[in-house]
This record gives C-alpha cells, structure tokens and sequence, in this order.
C-alpha cells in the first residue's frame, strides 16, 4: 500500500515525529476514547526499561576491563576527575533551571504527600548492594552502577580476562539488539503515549508543559553553546570556533538518527584530527581517544544529565518545589541514576522525592522532542570530555581557567534563566481558577428539603427529656447547626448553597430516614452547648475537634474524620518551615492557632520558644489580618481548602511534627440512645463507601461522577456519540 510503502522510505525520526503528531491529532479527534492505548504505551515503557539495568551492567564492567594497567593508571585519575567536574556544572546547572518557571499562583486540595513520612536518603541501601541481583529487580540503578565500576577497575588487573571482555561484549551487543529491536516500535508506543495523552490530559496540563520544552531548549542552547566549548576554549590550546565545527557533522549525525552510539566512529576520527592541527598527538593522546570515546559512552553526558531537570519541573508543577536541602540528594542521586536511560531514572527519582508517578506519562510527551537535543548534546559531551583528558594526560589543561569558565557559565545560565522567567511569565497565558473551582462545588447527592430559620425555637422542658431520636422523627425535621468559614466541612458556594463534607453527611441522613432539614448559623460558638441541650439545634456541624474541655459540654459522635496538624505560610517561607529543627532554631517565632485553651500547651510543648496569637476567625488570617504571626497552626486538610481560595498561602507538614486531632458531630449531652444510633450509622456509611466517596470529593477535589467527556472534533464539530 502506498501508505505503508511511504512510512518504510521515512527516516525513523521522521516517523516518530509523524507518529508524534498523528497521536496528538487522534487524540483531539476522538477525545477520550483515545485513553484506551495507555496501556499500548505502558507496554511500549516496559519494554524500553526492559534492556537498561543489563546493559549498564555490561557496558561498564567491559568498558572499564578493556584497559590495561598502565594506561589504566595515566588516565583514569584524570578522565574521573574532568567528568565528575563536568557533572557538577551540569547538575549545578538545572538547579537555576527553576529561575525560569513562571511565578504562577497555584493551589490544589489536599494531598496525601503532605502527611507522608519523608522518604529518607540511606547511603547504604541506595549505593552498597548486598545482593545485586536483588539491586537488578527493583532498579536501584545506584547500587548497580556502583556493582559495575567496581567490578570493571578490578577487571583490569586480571589476566585471563579475554574472556570475560568478549562475553560482556557479546551480550551488550545482544541487549543492542533487543534495543534496536524496541526502537523500530517507537512510532506505535509514541502514538499509543500521544494519542492517550492528548486525549485525557487537560488543556492545562498540556499548556504547562510547554514551559518544561521552552526552559530545556533554552537551557540545552547553553550547555552546547558556552558550558561545553568554553570549558575546552579556556583551559585547552583548541578555539571554540574550531570545536563547534569539527564536532558539528557527530552532532547533526546524532541529532538525526537519534542515537550517539552511530557517531563514536566519527567522534574517534575527528578528535585525532583536532590533536594533529594543535601538535598534539603522541602514542599517549591518541591512545586516550581509542580508550575514553567508547568507556566514556557507558557514563552519563551532559545530554542525559539535561533530562534529570524534569524533576524540578514536575515539582514546580505540582506546587511542592524541593527545598535546598534536598538538593545535595538531588544532585548526587541524580547523576548515579542517570547511569541508566531516563526511563528507569526519571521514575525512580519521581517517587524518591515523593512526587506523582503520572508525571512520567507527562514526561514521555515532551521527551518526542528533549530525546534528539539530548542525543545531539551526548555527542558534544564526547568531544569535549576526551579531548579535555588527553590534554591532561600531556600536561596542556589549565584547571582553573576551566572552573573560571563553568563560574561564568553559570553567571550567564543564571541571568537568562531570570529574563525566560520573566518572558513565560508574559507570553504563556495562565488564569488561576482553583479560587473558582472550590467556590463551584455542589452536593454531589439530591438535596434533601432544607430550611433556613434565624432564630430557632427551643423544645419544651417535656421534650427536652425525651430521646431526642423520637423527637426529631415525630416532627420530620432535623435542626443542623453549623458556623461560618468551616472549610471544606461547611460553607456557601458560588450559589449561595450550604454545602461541604459534613453537609453532604447531613443530607445523606436526612435521606436515609426521611427528614427535612433546617438550618441554623450559630455566630457565638460559647452558645452552641446550650443551643444542643435546649433543641434549638439537634447537631452541631463543621470539623469540630474532640477536646476534653468540649466533651464535658456535649456528647460526640464516633469520629469520622482525623484533623492533621500542620503549618499555613506564605509561598516564600516555605522552606523556612520545612522541619521542626529550622521552626525552633528562629530566633522570633511567633505563631497563630485556632481559639482554644486545649491546643495552647500542646503547641507549647512542639513550639517552646513561641508566642502564640489566638484567632477566632481563619478568614482573618488568611486576609492578612495578622501580620505579626510567621504562620498559622491549621488542621491540612482545612488548610488546603483555604489555599484554594488564597493561592498565595501554602500548607506543610514540618518534618517532626506528628500529630492528629479527630473530630466528630457534636450531639446533645445524656441523648445516648441518639448518639448510639448516629453512630451505628455512620458505620454503616462508612462500609458502604459513602463516607469515602465524599472524603474523597470534598478533601481531595476528586469527583467520582462521570464527568462531562473533553473537548473532541467527533463528539463537539460532529456530534457522535463514541
């Protein structure tokens, strides 16, 4: 067929590209029908993660074993010593990467990272395998690497070791051909990836996306064009003109058949050429060539390094950006899990800083696009590492006009960065609507009948005696009392509705046994004990904690939620309050809580430097109304639904702290048998699902409903229903 005969004549980046394309375009044809082939492109991951581990394995064992002693010893020290330098700048490098993301305000609901233990950084277990084997099955690419360089140093000096190098040869030539094999699938794994992307991703998230290509075009812009041959312009004889031209053909051959591993060849040839004109070639340079290009290929370039500045995109996206002190972890767990291809490294560092594994799927779009520039960038890394070492090997490498150049490299990275920030800012358009997303949430069950009455009636002293339970039947209706800003448990929507996660509870109840529901706003929470004993009220509602002081005044439920106690900041503090060390080493600390005498010594006992300021209102706070408070002490769940409204603020949990509050419905004193049967049902809600469903709306902002479809041209241009 002529389609078929025109897709085998295309170059295979070509057909990536074409592959790229069509799978975006079916996706916004078909909409999200077109998430079925995620598991076309989870299959096609799988397959490229398949071959990695392995062939890291062999590559750097028989890499390492071929050299021989002597040479061994010239040149290892130095090629260690110019490539770890080489990864500093670059990991040095996608730390200023951040400079660039847009100040976006952002907020989402809240999240189970924020009460996740820390994932704890564990030399040991990381980086010392006590069964590689056991390293190899669940990807801890460090423990591997470390495994294989261990492994090939002590290669070297063994003497019957012919054997050992050709098998490791034949076997990675093997794993090669599983890979070439895997990538003559890239245009369906690609199309399966685009096509479920683009229709499942929100609009959103396709636009923020955008601004990870822009920052790691611009970014590997500066790594080709200043880091790489400035660094061997000013410590070597070679000129800069002359690198980027004799290198350029390896870099174009890369960047268009995808792989680096077609140019080492070229890369071989043109670097002896480059030793001639300078009058530099000896037996020991030109023996460097032969040895570094190929072992050097088996370590993490500059290319791949590149890739590792996803992370810091994905944290940014999700608005939890690592702190400065995850960065040393960042930088170090970076570069050994890079040893591996970012299949297996962008995974593994996503959960090891706790960020969403989905991002991944995010990633493998934009990778269509970064994977050429970061081959192209490989093959320059080639270039200037071996020619850097073999000019060390004869004493030619100036080694502090090279860190003179990295220094000013990123001075510049640094500045451009800020000026890209300041132009995606401006030229990616972006609305905050979290504010709006909140304020438009609904009960997600039918209403039940509802009133709202001003000024309630009490019971008569008769039936104030009575089970309230018969009461409240009798006369068909059930009196609610609630109380303003109890985010997300109670509050008005964009429609003026009283709605929440405890209102959704109440009007479940109401259902199930047939009742109206009548509402009461209680302004003076000193009164709502009395408001319970009299009838006035049968329930008091909004997240209200269970405190010994309020239980000697009324009788709770079984609880049904648990409070997370944590910190609300401003954005630019955050790190400041990222532990409990860094909280009490303040020297001022000065901190609001909620009104009550219960919470006071317990914030005394974490925080004992700390003055304490009560506010009775968490509107006020957030309306920066306390300004001499450093930061609110707020249940997070409740904290996160103010967030929303307040983009500007930011709820943590500070590594340290570990505590809970649970809170319940507070029901009228000695009402027993009331109290027995809300919570018999209650239970039943909650082995039924429907305390979760609502948890899981209200709290994490999930809807469990079906939504309405997305946008597509079948379903919205020609109204077919698929």
């Amino acid at each position: 067929m002529p389609v078929i005969k025109f897709f085998n004549n295309i170059s295979p980046f070509k057909r990536v590209i074409l592959a790229l394309i069509l799978g975006i375009s079916a996706g916004l044809i078909f909409g999200e029908v077109m998430g079925n082939l995620e598991i076309l492109g989870t299959a096609y991951i799988r397959l490229l993660q398949m071959t990695v581990l392995p062939y890291v394995l062999v590559s750097i064992i028989g890499g390492l074993g071929r050299l021989d002693s002597h040479m061994a010893g010239r040149i290892g020290m130095k090629a260690v010593r110019i490539i770890l330098i080489l990864w500093l700048a670059v990991m040095l490098t996608l730390i200023l990467l951040p400079l660039a993301y847009p100040s976006w305000e952002t907020s989402g609901f809240f999240s189970t990272s924020l009460v996740a233990e820390a994932t704890q950084f564990n030399f040991i277990d990381l980086y010392v395998p006590s069964n590689i084997f056991s390293s190899l099955a669940n990807t801890i690419v460090p423990a591997v690497v470390l495994f294989s360089l261990l492994m090939g140093v002590s290669l070297i000096s063994v003497k019957e070791k012919g054997t050992l190098i050709a098998l490791t040869t034949s076997i990675g030539d093997t794993l090669m051909g599983v890979a070439s094999f895997v990538a003559k699938l890239a245009p369906i794994g690609i199309f399966a990836i685009s096509a479920s992307a683009a229709g499942t991703l929100d609009p959103e998230d396709l636009g923020r996306l955008q601004v990870f290509l822009w920052v790691y075009l611009i970014a590997a812009a500066l790594l080709a064009f200043i880091l790489l041959p400035l660094i061997l312009h000013w410590s070597t004889p070679f000129s800069y003109r002359q690198i980027l031209s004799v290198s350029g053909e390896a870099v174009i051959t890369a960047l268009a058949t995808g792989t680096v591993l077609v140019v080492l060849p070229m890369i071989v040839d043109r670097c002896k050429e480059m030793l001639e004109e300078q009058g530099m070639a000896c037996e020991e340079t030109l023996s460097t060539v032969d040895v570094l290009v190929p072992t050097a290929y088996s370590f993490p370039s500059t290319g791949t390094l590149l890739g590792l500045g996803y992370i810091l995109f994905s944290s940014w996206y999700v608005g939890s950006p690592l702190t400065i002190e995850q960065y040393p972890s960042y930088i170090t767990m970076g570069a050994l899990t890079a040893f591996g291809s970012m299949a297996v490294a962008i995974p593994f560092l996503l959960d090891f800083f706790g960020l969403p594994a989905d991002q991944f799927q995010l990633y493998l779009l934009g990778s269509v696009v970064t994977a050429r520039f970061a081959t192209a960038l490989a093959a320059l890394h080639g270039f200037v590492v071996t020619l850097l070492v073999a000019s060390a090997v004869i004493r030619r490498l100036s080694w502090h006009r090279m860190f003179q150049a990295i220094a000013l490299h990123l001075g510049v990275t640094a500045g451009v960065m800020i000026l890209a920030g300041i132009a995606l800012t401006h030229l990616i358009p972006y609305e905050y609507e979290g504010a709006k997303t909140f304020e438009s949430m609904h009960l997600l069950s039918t209403p039940s009948p509802i009133k709202q009455v001003t000024k309630p009636e009490p019971l008569s002293a008769e039936d104030q005696a009575k089970n309230r339970l018969d009461i409240i039947l009798e006369r068909g209706i059930i009196r609610i009392g609630y109380f303003s800003n109890a985010l997300p448990y109670s509050f008005r929507n964009s429609k003026a509705e009283l709605v929440g996660y405890d209102m959704e509870i109440i009007h479940e109840l109401a259902h199930d046994l047939s009742l109206k529901i009548e509402f009461s706003h209680i302004k003076q929470k000193k009164n709502a004990p009395q408001m319970l004993s009299d009838g006035r009220v049968d329930i008091l509602v909004g997240g209200k904690a269970i405190t010994p002081e309020s239980a000697l005044k009324v009788t709770f439920s079984r609880p049904y939620i648990q409070h997370t106690a944590g910190l609300v900041v401003l954005d630019k503090f955050r790190d400041e309050f990222s532990t409990m060390d860094k909280i009490n080493a303040m020297d001022k600390l000065t901190l609001a809580m909620p009104n009550s005498d219960y919470y006071s010594p317990i914030v005394k006992e974490h925080f004992p430097h700390a003055e304490q300021i009560m506010v009775p209102n968490a509107r006020e706070y957030f309306k920066g109304m306390y300004k001499e408070a450093d930061a609110f002490m707020f249940a997070v769940e409740a904290g996160s639904a103010w967030t929303m409204l307040y983009p500007e603020y930011t709820v943590l949990v500070p590594e340290g702290l570990k505590l809970k509050v649970p809170a319940a419905f507070a029901l009228p004193r000695g009402q027993l048998a009331y109290a027995d049967f809300l919570n018999t049902w209650l239970a039943l809600k909650k082995d039924n699902g429907f305390m979760d469903k609502i948890y899981q709306y209200w709290v994490f902002g999930i809807d469990s409903k079906k939504k309405e479809p997305r946008w597509s041209v079948v379903r919205n241009v020609f109204g077919w229903n698929i």
